[in-house]
């Protein structure tokens, strides 16, 4: 709706009060910023209000804010489309130490191929990317790339959902390979985050996420591959 018809907006802006709400921060969306500019060059007052997002929530998992580096998106794969170039972006993550947030795919007001060529305004259902499905595809982008970023075994990760610390709140903790394994309830209702843990892991961030740990091997690989040892 945004993109569509921002115009409108600024329209309704030069007359009224218009108040957009938004998801997460306002700044988080490259739309929201856009429209922002495009009021201000037409001379209309504009003020901010900051909102809760996921980009500071994930603080929640243990990890230090500071030691994030970029944030990665990773869409659903289809059967003509399947990217991997968000592969490059953990690792260049990963080279320099660094956590990286992984923000799932949503499917909301989406047309099928069909019905979008035919002209026809009917949506699917909304789809919200699940943990299992996002780890399934970035295993199958490891296997193609064969770098060793995202080694089942070995790399560490933390899976978020519904997160404000309410009862909802779902974290977990473990290898790719484990959360690969667990049934989809234990991660809790959409919307899913997933955070691939970086090779600088600090010893209190692998003492406050061993809270959330499926079992010990949490501990293990943060001792014997990431070479964090205990304070």
């Amino acid at each position: 709706m945004v993109e569509m018809e921002s115009d409108a907006i600024l329209e309704s802006a030069e007359k009224v009060d218009v108040a957009l709400l938004v998801v997460g921060d306002p700044f988080g969306a490259t739309t929201h910023s856009d429209i922002l500019i495009r009021a201000r060059s037409k001379g209309i007052a504009t003020e901010v209000v900051h909102n809760a997002s996921i980009m500071n929530a994930i603080g929640a998992c243990g990890l230090q804010l500071y030691n994030f580096g970029q944030a990665v998106s990773l869409v659903f794969f289809t059967e003509s489309w399947r990217p991997d170039s968000f592969y490059d972006r953990v690792a260049e993550n990963r080279n320099l130490g660094m956590h990286t947030l992984l923000l799932l795919d949503i499917k909301v007001k989406e047309q099928s191929e069909e019905n979008l060529a035919r002209g026809r305004k009917i949506y699917e259902p909304p789809r919200y990317m699940s943990i299992p499905i996002a780890i399934s595809q970035l295993i199958e982008v490891e296997e193609k790339r064969k770098e060793g970023i995202l080694s089942p075994e070995t790399t560490l990760v933390i899976s978020m959902s519904r997160v404000g610390g309410g009862p909802q709140q779902r974290i977990v903790a473990g290898t790719l390979s484990q959360l690969g394994k667990q049934d989809p309830s234990i991660f809790g209702q959409p919307l899913h985050s997933l955070i691939i843990v970086g090779t600088r892991l600090h010893p209190l961030e692998v003492d406050f996420a061993e809270s959330f740990a499926i079992d010990g091997t949490w501990r293990r690989v943060a001792r014997d591959v990431y070479k964090v040892l205990d304070e």
